[in-house]
């Protein structure tokens, strides 16, 4: 396998990760933890939902041959809290990470050395990736944090549980 073939088998395990943390914090929410935000300032769950699904319809409809910045987004709406419903929450969340993954799993090595814009800035197609990986992880990040506090002693971990962690990697080591 090329260089280019393995990061983009790479960088797509590693959003499919970030993706399942988010699908796995938000299962955990209801619909009035999903609207919280701790004050006027801070954005809640949903519209945090809202702003990544956006940017990813932006950015990644028509990735290689448009702006990633398209003249139909309207990124100021995305920080209204409109969302009704969890499911309507779910399936936001949902377009933005099928457009994202389409444009991605489309993207061969050849296209790895070609040139993206994003609000008229060239960015090389592997920036642009990057790029959206620190974004989109970011936010998630910012997801489950607020997740965490809302459900204090409730909360499922996504990862190695507290104390776990000689455990964990023995299991791991008795795999190979």
């Amino acid at each position: 396998m090329s260089i280019g073939e393995t990061y983009l088998n790479v960088v797509q395990e590693r959003f499919k990760s970030v993706k399942v943390d988010g699908d796995k914090t938000l299962a955990q929410l209801d619909i009035e933890q999903l609207h919280w935000a701790f004050n006027e300032e801070s954005n809640s769950i949903a519209v945090i939902v809202k702003h990544v699904s956006g940017n990813m319809i932006s950015r990644w409809t028509d990735f290689l041959t448009t702006d990633g910045e398209k003249k139909t987004r309207d990124r100021d709406d995305e920080f209204f809290d409109s969302i009704i419903s969890k499911e309507e929450l779910i399936a936001t969340w949902e377009k933005g990470w099928h457009v994202f993954f389409n444009a991605l799993h489309s993207l061969t090595e050849a296209d790895l050395l070609k040139f993206v814009t994003i609000r008229g800035q060239q960015h090389s197609v592997i920036d642009a990736i990057e790029r959206q990986m620190a974004h989109y992880a970011s936010h998630v990040g910012q997801i489950v944090y607020v997740a965490k506090q809302l459900k204090g002693d409730d909360w499922k971990t996504l990862s190695i549980p507290r104390g776990q962690s000689q455990a964990f990697t023995q299991a791991m080591l008795k795999k190979q």
